[in-house]
């Protein structure tokens, strides 16, 4: 009996391990993806960066139940000085606009709208 728990627990533990690693791989990429926004900034000739964020089914999926009684199939265009503030400031008028009393809610809808946003732009690019 003792060698089936022994069996699997070496089996359990490379697979423990591999999911965490997966976990952290993913969380890196996207604080890189993040950074390399921040870094988009445009030249003095090019002020602005334009985004346009739309309630999609799709985008309402991607943020999840995060976003508080969307309103579906309207889009916002926001201007700023780089693809993270404009993002940002989209997801705030369409996707995170209304505000929910769960602490932290918000800001889980407004970084998930934001990846979304971000990863859209950059696979247009």
């Amino acid at each position: 009996m003792e060698d089936i728990w022994w069996s699997l627990l070496g089996a359990a533990v490379p697979a423990i391990i591999a999911a965490h690693t997966i976990r952290v791989k993913r969380r890196r990429a996207e604080e890189q993806r993040l950074k390399s926004a921040r870094g988009r900034e445009k030249h003095s000739d090019e002020i602005f960066v334009c985004m346009r964020v739309c309630t999609s089914k799709r985008m309402l999926k991607k943020v999840g139940a995060f976003s508080k009684d969307p309103i579906l199939d309207t889009c916002v265009t926001v201007c700023g000085v780089s693809e993270l503030d404009a993002c940002a400031d989209a997801c705030a008028r369409t996707v995170c606009v209304n505000q929910h009393q769960v602490p932290n809610w918000n800001d889980i809808c407004l970084k998930r709208c934001q990846s979304e946003c971000l990863r859209l732009s950059s696979s247009l690019a």
